[in-house]
C-alpha cells in the first residue's frame, strides 16, 4: 500500500516549554516514508521491549502539560508529562501510575536552561517555520548525545519517570530530506541515539511519536508508539476541529500496523484533537481508535486540559 504524507494538518499550540501538541506536518515526507519502508531494512532482531513493561497494558492514558493537577489524574495508568515542578508532585503521590516524561530529540525550545550552551556548541539549527521559539537541533552531534545520555535521560530518572516519551523525530527526517547535502545522516543519528538510550538504560520505557521514516531501524528498541492527530486534529489556521482525509488517515494507521507487524509486542496509541462539549463525536472517534487496537486519548489542542472518556 501506498501512504500520503499528511499536508495539512496543523498542530496546536502545546505547553510553553513543550514543542506543540506533539507533532508537526512537513511536506515531503512522503518521499521519506517510502524510503524507510524500502530503503531502511528492518532490524531483524528479537524484541528488547524494557525489562519494566512486559504485558503490562497501560489503559487508560494521558497527555497533560498543565499544572494544576485534578482527583481525575488517578484514574490513568499512564500519563505523559512535561518536566516541571508540578508534575513532581503528581508523580510523588501517584506510585500506582506509570509516568513517561517528554524528550524533544530533534528541536529544542528557546526556554529550555540548557539551549545557551547548545547554541555555543555549535548544535542549534534553525527556528521551525511551524514553531518559531524552538529550532532544530543536529542530532549528529556528539556533544548532543553526551547532554541526552549523560544529563537529560538521568535527570528523568532520577525525578521518579518509568520512561520518556520521545519528540520531534520528524523534524530529523524534515532536515534530512529538505538539506540532504548538509543534513546528511540525520535519521540514521536519530535512532542510534534511541538505541544508545535503550542500551544505557534496560529499564526505561520509551514511547516515540510518530517518526516513521525512523522507525523501521529500530525494531526492538521501544516499547509504545504514539500516532497523533490519527483521524481528527485542531485546524490552528481555522481554529477549528476537523476530520483529516482518508488518505491522511490511512497513512498514518498504515505505518503504526506495520511498526506493530516488525514487533508483535509493541504498544500502539492514538492521540486525536476534538471539541470536548461534543460527546457523541468523542465516543466514536474513541470507538474507532479501538476498533484498530489503539489505546487512545482525545485532547484540546493545548493539552492543559484533561478530557475524560465519554
Amino acid at each position: 500500500m501506498t501512504w500520503s504524507r499528511p499536508k495539512n494538518i496543523v498542530p496546536g499550540a502545546g505547553q510553553a516549554l513543550s514543542r506543540r501538541t506533539l507533532g508537526t506536518a512537513f511536506a515531503g515526507l512522503a518521499f521519506l516514508s517510502a524510503m524507510g519502508r524500502n530503503g531502511v531494512a528492518a532490524r531483524n532482531e528479537p524484541s528488547t521491549t524494557s525489562a519494566a513493561f512486559g504485558d503490562k497494558k497501560l489503559d487508560p492514558f494521558l497527555v497533560f502539560y498543565g499544572t494544576k493537577f485534578e482527583p481525575s489524574l488517578d484514574r490513568y495508568a499512564l500519563l505523559i508529562l512535561e518536566h516541571s515542578d508540578a508534575a513532581k508532585l503528581l508523580l510523588a503521590r501517584q506510585p500506582k501510575s506509570t509516568f513517561l516524561c517528554y524528550l524533544s530529540l530533534a528541536e529544542v525550545h528557546s526556554g529550555r536552561p540548557y539551549y545557551a550552551d547548545l547554541v555555543q556548541d555549535g548544535i542549534i539549527g534553525k527556528a521551525n517555520p511551524n514553531w518559531p521559539d524552538a529550532n532544530f537541533v543536529d542530532v549528529r552531534s556528539p556533544a548532543w548525545h553526551r547532554r541526552v545520555l549523560d544529563r537529560l535521560v538521568p535527570e528523568i530518572i532520577e525525578t521518579g519517570y518509568q520512561g520518556i516519551f520521545i519528540d520531534t523525530l520528524d523534524s530529523a527526517e524534515h532536515q534530512e530530506v529538505h538539506d540532504p547535502l548538509r543534513c546528511q545522516g540525520m535519521i540514521a543519528a536519530a535512532a542510534n541515539l534511541i538505541s544508545s538510550i535503550r542500551t544505557r538504560f534496560p529499564s526505561l520505557l520509551i514511547m516515540i511519536n510518530r517518526g516513521y521514516g525512523t522507525i523501521p531501524r529500530l525494531v526492538g528498541q521501544f516499547d509504545m508508539l504514539l500516532g497523533e492527530s490519527v483521524r481528527t486534529t485542531f485546524d490552528s489556521s481555522r481554529k477549528a476541529y476537523r476530520r483529516v482525509s482518508a488518505p491522511d488517515l490511512q497513512w498514518q494507521r498504515g505505518h503504526m500496523i506495520e511498526a506493530r507487524r516488525r514487533n508483535e509486542k509493541l504498544q500502539l496509541f492514538s492521540l486525536d484533537y476534538w471539541d470536548p462539549s461534543d460527546i457523541p463525536g468523542l465516543s466514536k472517534i474513541y470507538a474507532e481508535e479501538r476498533a484498530d487496537g489503539f489505546i487512545p486519548y482525545i485532547a484540546t489542542p493545548d493539552l492543559t486540559t484533561i478530557v475524560p472518556e465519554p
